[in-house]
């Protein structure tokens, strides 16, 4: 299927690694054209590098989103160098732990870095998105919904993000730009990996993870998250704006007694 995203331009936060890089390559593989905005110099500029020989465009902007300056000079660095905005995918951030025993300052410094660049490329880029009638894809996460426990700020960020989805699909649905939302929740990354790693027994761990997860019962792929957005960000979803879409093999919804090791599975409704 061409999904139509030949030549067109999406700026993607965080694109290096994990699930931003799995964005970044499925965009690149339907012909579109990337700037990929990143703290790493070393991880961008690699990445630049790999599609530059391959005759892709994958334009390294360095960054600390947490600064909003970062954030319009991004815009301004993609507008330069490819003089449109089609797609916008928000994905940088991080799970970083700030709970409430923290304090409103160290709570203030995680929205920063999971939710005021989210509103702040938005803003920077809607000029663009304007003249392009283009699409704004946000990476959330289950957390938002279920809870985790120790990360206020990151809960409360993607919560916000979801809110935001919705408000602006509604502001921007008379200009023809669409606002989706995609949820990962139990995602095989790197960084996944690393932290199970640091489990006692990380193959144990990791087992029982996928035990919960009713669909196959293993994590998600990069790929699969990827391959959501970059449907999301095309022509091919044309009439699909401020959806929240879960890309989680039903590990967030579903019932708890469908992923128990007991004869729990086998309750239902009362009998009549």
């Amino acid at each position: 299927m061409d999904l139509g995203l030949q030549d067109k331009v999406a700026l993607v936060t965080g694109g290096s690694k994990g699930i931003g890089l799995g964005i970044v390559r499925s965009l690149i593989a339907e012909g579109a054209r990337v700037a990929n905005v990143n703290r790493s110099e070393a991880e961008g500029r690699a990445l630049e590098a790999e599609y530059s020989q391959q005759g892709h465009d994958c334009y390294f902007i360095q960054g600390d989103l947490t600064d909003t300056s970062a954030c319009q000079n991004a815009v301004e660095q993609t507008l330069q160098r490819f003089g449109r905005i089609d797609v916008v995918v928000n994905n940088a951030g991080v799970n970083d732990g700030v709970g409430l025993e923290d304090g409103p300052a160290a709570f203030l410094e995680s929205l920063k870095r999971n939710l005021i660049h989210y509103y702040a490329i938005v803003h920077f880029s809607l000029d663009a998105l304007k003249k392009s009638k283009g699409c704004v894809i946000n990476i959330g996460s289950k957390v938002c919904e279920t809870g985790q426990g120790g990360t206020s700020g990151y809960a409360a960020s993607k919560g916000g993000i979801n809110g935001l989805t919705r408000e602006w699909a509604v502001d921007l649905a008379a200009h023809g730009i669409r606002v989706n939302t995609v949820l990962p929740a139990e995602t095989w990354t790197p960084l996944y990996e690393k932290c199970l790693a640091a489990m006692p027994d990380p193959a144990a761990a990791k087992a029982e993870i996928e035990r919960l997860i009713p669909l196959g019962q293993r994590f998600t792929t990069i790929e699969e998250l990827a391959d959501m957005v970059v449907f999301l960000a095309s022509p091919r979803s044309s009439h699909t704006t401020g959806q929240i879409i879960f890309v989680d093999g039903g590990y967030t919804h579903f019932d708890r007694k469908c992923t128990s090791p007991s004869d729990i599975t086998s309750f239902g409704a009362a009998a009549d």
